[in-house]
């Protein structure tokens, strides 16, 4: 073999080990491990992780359904006891149907459908196929009813607390209908309702002589109603096109966006049923300002005023900074100023409550004033009696308020245990005094309450500790376990829990949570890329807190399988859960403000953990995480090497008014106009215009530099689709790759299409981070129930 010989062979050799490793560098995803841990998947081998009571009007026992490995059953429960027993034996129940039926029954998995408690009848009820059956649990007794009569539906219809009347609306105006009259006699309440300032229920309706849904809502004595209707009438239209039905359509409706001039006006009216007089609610006071009837707790078991004299209102102004709360005559239509409040730069929306005790004796309000939700006590003028609440952590929601005992039972954050997410229950007198904590492990609680005494439904779990349901007195006892999730057969197929964790945000000092999942076969020696799924807030942070195998849990689980760790983590800005610097540390920075934390976090992640590959990095989101998602990959453009961003609002300035000016900002500009008078004279007047400008993606187009993937449904009328198209026509005319999808026929969530969309995402990633360009690998899509 001469020279020349020897230097082509070599040439060659070298050439295959070269496509040889480029091949080696390059890792198949695992998508049938991927497949296999599915939240749907896991799901139907665990059955439920929470229990769902449903209480007994008037009394202090209810009933639940809870799916495991012993199938479905139904339970009963008395709280005053306390004791739980099965409503009926299953396999009883199933003999009884097939006799009746003639056909099997599965005791296991029985398809009572409309499962409920019937006040009135005292029993249970339901119905198998078309026939009605109720069930006495004192006597064990299952009685066969009639054929159930194919039911008109009456969605038109709003009744009275007492069904003495219905309201419903007609033509855009309000209409009164007494319930026993046989000639269902309409009664006309208004002439002057048309389309976008309606007294339907939806505005946009175009049928005529239909009874429709009312906007309007009864008191509890049934001597007057009320409505809150919103003039949309010179607020601008914006459109959807339908393309999947026999025709494409056009969707129409009214859609307002930050700084424009022309925004929904709330106005509020009480009409007396005897006199059929309508009075309007005299609210003015800011521009543009919004306004929430009926607003507040009446601590009645719902939210209807017990006497129709007064009507609590919620009044804002446009930038979301002051607030008032109103007590209106339903007579007059005078309103009188209760409470009232600044707080800059806005309101935390996510706790705001009004506690209104004894018909206004006194007030139990909410306020971050001291930087941290809080509690206070005012007396029925709106003079502070006393501060409830002291510390350094959030009051969530009021849970329920005992009068008599001057007692209130409220959802807290940060006060206890070791990760401020946790939710717990407390109690607290109106004085403030004998606070107690009556959830006391170290996990986050799920409560929910009896509408007589006080007794709690507690689930309580962490990401890594399955759900223990407990039923608990108003002391916080334990008074009866009522189920744990056992995870067993998950174990036996691999299954290992996520792990929280803390980091730093960018500041260096703010602590940050969120939680880990890794694939089952991890192998700490191993390097794999890190997926980071975001969303910015401000009124969620998106990592789970409690024990879940599905959901969010359930597709970032099945994400890791595939190669990957999966992590999801807060950021300054994120959660109201925190002090009211946190929630708001966004404020007029509404794109930039989380990506910090974020590149920051995975940068700590991987310095901490050798086995996270920090030069591939990926991230997704949606909605607000589609955004962020985005604005990470082009703000950063050589720290992240793939972004999967759906229906992200891309482009705030066409998102609607109230988020992009509550959250980002919004100026108030006095202009003077001129305008002619009645006498024909020209003369300046004042009007109050407000103007807001929010950075875009767009803005960013140029820095792509990794690989983005754009989902969208077609009809989203909440997060319009231009939001994506816009941005899509900034990178194209800045020429830079990227890959687009648009789902027909879905809205701002995928529903149906969810499983098509994961899939996508498992496959981008798999491509862009794990080099696995396969093209033969199946969807395996479920089938649909």
């Amino acid at each position: 073999m001469n020279t020349s010989t020897i230097v082509k062979w070599g040439a060659l050799t070298l050439s295959l080990i070269i496509l040889n490793t480029s091949y080696t560098i390059a890792q198949q995803a695992d998508f049938e491990a991927a497949e296999r841990f599915t939240g749907e998947k896991m799901s139907k081998l665990i059955g439920n992780t929470s229990v769902y009571p449903r209480w007994i009007e008037d009394t202090n026992n209810f009933w639940y359904t809870y799916e495991n490995d012993e199938g479905k059953n139904w339970y009963f429960v008395n709280a005053e006891r306390p004791n739980q027993r099965l409503l009926f034996d299953q396999e009883e129940m199933a003999s009884q149907l097939t006799e009746i039926f003639e056909r099997p029954f599965n005791a296991l998995d029985l398809d009572l459908e409309d499962f409920e408690y019937d006040t009135d009848k005292e029993r249970f009820t339901f119905h198998v196929d078309s026939i009605q059956f109720t069930y006495n649990i004192n006597g064990n007794d299952l009685i066969k009813g009639d054929s159930l009569e194919q039911e008109e539906l009456e969605n038109w219809a709003t009744y009275s607390p007492d069904s003495t009347y219905i309201a419903f609306a007609k033509n855009h105006n309000l209409y009164l209908m007494r319930t026993d009259d046989p000639d269902s006699t309409e009664i006309q309440l208004t002439e002057d309702g048309e389309r976008w300032f309606s007294y339907q229920a939806d505005q946009s309706d175009t049928t005529s002589n239909e009874r429709l849904r009312a906007r309007a809502q009864f008191f509890d004595d049934e001597k007057k109603l009320w409505v809150s209707r919103t003039d949309d009438r010179k607020v601008e239209d914006l459109w959807v096109i339908n393309t999947l039905g026999e025709r494409p359509t056009l969707e129409t409706y009214k859609y307002s966006m930050p700084g424009e001039e022309e925004i929904g006006i709330s106005h509020i009216e009480v009409f007396d049923i005897e006199t059929r007089e309508r009075v309007r609610m005299d609210t003015d006071k800011w521009e543009d300002q919004d306004l929430r009837a009926n607003y507040g707790n009446h601590q009645t078991g719902d939210y209807n005023a017990t006497n129709s004299d007064y009507l609590y209102i919620y009044r804002e102004n446009r930038p979301s900074d002051k607030v008032d709360i109103l007590k209106a005559n339903t007579t007059t239509g005078e309103t009188e100023v209760i409470l009232s409040e600044t707080s800059e730069p806005y309101f935390n929306w996510s706790y705001q409550y009004l506690g209104i005790i004894n018909d206004g004796e006194e007030y139990i309000w909410w306020s971050e004033r001291s930087g941290w939700g809080q509690l206070y006590r005012y007396d029925s003028e709106g003079n502070l009696k006393n501060r409830i609440t002291t510390g350094n952590f959030v009051v969530g929601d009021v849970v329920k308020i005992d009068t008599t005992a001057k007692t209130i039972f409220f959802e807290g954050y940060g006060r206890d245990g070791d990760h401020p997410y946790y939710e717990h229950l407390y109690s607290v007198k109106f004085d403030g005094s004998d606070f107690k904590h009556l959830t006391p492990e170290n996990a986050d609680h799920s409560i929910s309450e009896s509408e007589e005494g006080n007794y709690f439904v507690d689930n309580y779990s962490r990401v890594d500790e399955p759900t223990r349901t407990v039923l608990r007195d108003d002391n916080g006892r334990v008074t009866l376990t009522l189920q744990e999730v056992d995870m067993t057969a998950a174990k036996e197929i691999g299954w290992e829990a996520p792990e929280e964790f803390k980091v730093k945000a960018a500041d260096g000092a703010t602590d940050i949570y969120g939680v880990m999942w890794k694939p089952f076969d991890f192998d700490s020696t191993k390097s794999y890329p890190i997926i980071s799924y975001v969303y910015p807030g401000p009124q969620t942070e998106p990592f789970p807190t409690g024990f879940s195998v599905g959901g969010i849990t359930g597709r970032n689980q099945a994400l890791a399988q595939l190669g990957f760790v999966v992590v999801a983590f807060g950021n300054r800005g994120g959660s109201p859960m925190r002090s009211r610097y946190y929630h708001t540390y966004g404020y007029d920075n509404l794109r930039d403000y989380p990506l910090a934390d974020n590149k920051y976090g995975i940068e700590q992640l991987a310095a901490r953990h050798p086995f996270i590959n920090q030069d591939k990095v990926g991230i997704f989101g949606h909605s607000g995480g589609g955004f962020m998602s985005t604005a990470a990959l082009l703000t950063y453009p050589d720290f992240y090497t793939a972004a999967v961003s759906s229906a992200g609002n891309h482009d705030n300035n066409i998102y609607n008014t109230w988020w992009g000016e509550t959250h980002h900002g919004v100026t108030e500009v006095k202009k003077t106009v001129k305008e002619m008078s009645e006498d024909s004279v020209e003369v300046e007047k004042e009007v109050i215009t407000f103007e807001s400008e929010v950075k875009t993606n767009a803005e960013l187009a140029g820095n792509l530099k990794g690989h983005l993937l754009l989902v969208h449904g077609n009809v989203d009328n909440n997060v319009h689709p231009a939001n994506t198209l816009r941005l899509a026509d900034a990178l194209i005319k800045a020429g830079k790759r990227f890959d687009m999808m648009i789902l027909p026929g879905r809205r701002h969530g995928f529903g149906p299409y969810q499983p098509y969309f994961e899939r996508q995402k498992w496959y981008y990633f798999a491509e862009h981070l794990l080099g696995d360009y396969r093209t033969n690998v199946e969807f395996n899509l479920p089938e649909e129930d």
